[in-house]
C-alpha cells in the first residue's frame, strides 16, 4: 500500500526543512543578542507542537548535516548518514538522515532496505511514528506464506503499527512554522498506513474471523484519509467482504473502486474481475 504522491509531498516534512529550522533558530539567537525589537521578534514562527526537534549543537555538525541531507539517491543518503553518525556519534540529528534514507528507499520500492533503515531509526528512537509505520507497512506487504519466519514478521509489523497509532500524536517531530493543516494531513496519512498494515496482516491469515478483523482495519484505513484512499486497500476491503459472504457490501465497495480506476491498470483489472464475480453472485441471490 503506497501512495507516491503523498510520500513525495510529505517526504520533506521533517528532514529537508530541518536546515531551515536550524537557521531560523540561529537567526532567533542572533536577534536576541542584537536586542532586536519586540515587533521584529514577534514575526518569528512559534515552535510547532509535537516532540522536541533534534538540534545541531555545533556549527561543524550543522554544516555536515547540511551537506549530507542533499544526497539524491537512497544509497548515497544511507552512506551520508553512516558517515555523519561516525563523525558525530552523539548527535541528535543523525536520526533525521537515517529517516531520509529510509523514505528514499521506500519511494524506490526497496522494502528490505526500508525495513533495515527503519529498524536503525527505531534503535535511536523506538517511539518514532514514521519509522514504526514504514517498518510495519514494508513487513506486512513483503511477508509471504512461504516465509519460515512469517509469524515473527507479522508480529513485528503488528506491534509497530499499533505503537505508531499510540505515538503519532505525541512523538511526531514537527518543524517550527509547519501549518496545522499539514500536520493533520500527515498524521492522517500515518494513521491510514498503520491501519492498512494491520488490515494486511489479518487479510493474509485467510480465515473468516480474520477477514472480519481485516475489514475493520481496512475501513479505518480508508476513513483516516478519505480524500486520498489507497486503491489496493479498497480492493482488499471488497475481497475481505466477499470472503465473509457479504456480497452486496463487497459489490458496493468494488463499484467505487471501478469508478476510480481504468482497465489495464494493476488495480483496475482485478477490481473489474471482482466486480463481475460479485455481480453474478448477487444476481443469483436475488433469484
Amino acid at each position: 500500500m503506497k501512495r507516491p504522491a503523498i510520500l513525495m509531498a510529505l517526504l520533506a516534512f521533517v528532514s529537508m526543512s530541518f536546515a531551515l529550522s536550524v537557521l531560523a533558530q540561529d537567526a532567533s539567537k542572533d536577534q536576541k543578542k542584537d536586542q532586536k525589537s519586540d515587533a521584529q521578534a514577534a514575526t518569528t514562527p512559534a515552535p510547532a507542537p509535537g516532540k522536541h526537534r533534534p538540534e545541531a549543537k555545533t556549527q561543524p555538525e550543522f554544516d555536515a548535516y547540511s551537506a549530507a541531507i542533499v544526497s539524491a539517491t537512497p544509497e548515497a543518503m544511507e552512506k551520508a548518514a553512516e558517515d555523519f553518525a561516525t563523525k558525530f556519534p552523539a548527535s541528535e540529528i543523525k536520526i533525521l538522515l537515517y529517516k531520509r534514507a529510509m523514505q528514499l528507499y521506500q519511494l524506490a520500492n526497496n522494502a528490505d532496505k526500508t525495513i533495515d533503515l527503519g529498524r536503525k531509526c527505531l534503535t535511536l528512537d523506538g517511539d518514532d511514528p514514521e519509522a514504526l509505520v514504514d517498518v510495519a507497512q514494508s513487513l506486512a506487504e513483503r511477508t509471504r506464506d512461504t516465509d519460515l519466519d512469517k509469524e515473527q514478521k507479522y508480529a513485528e509489523a503488528q506491534k509497530d503499527a499499533e505503537k505508531a497509532l499510540q505515538t503519532v500524536d505525541t512523538d511526531l517531530i514537527v518543524n517550527a512554522g509547519t501549518t496545522q493543516d499539514k500536520i493533520d494531513q500527515y498524521k492522517s496519512y500515518l494513521r491510514s498506513t498503520a491501519y492498512g498494515s494491520l488490515g494486511i496482516i489479518y487479510y493474509s491469515k485467510d480465515t473468516k474471523d480474520d477477514y472480519g478483523k481485516a475489514e475493520d482495519y481496512l475501513r479505518k484505513s480508508i476513513a483516516a484519509l478519505p480524500s486520498q484512499p489507497d486503491l489496493v486497500t479498497m480492493l482488499r476491503l471488497s475481497i475481505a467482504l466477499d470472503k465473509q459472504g457479504k456480497y452486496t457490501d463487497a459489490l458496493t465497495e468494488v463499484n467505487k473502486l471501478v469508478e476510480m480506476t481504468k482497465e489495464g491498470t494493476p488495480v483496475g483489472d482485478p477490481a473489474r474481475r471482482e466486480q463481475s464475480r460479485l455481480q453474478t453472485l448477487t444476481k443469483d441471490l436475488i433469484k
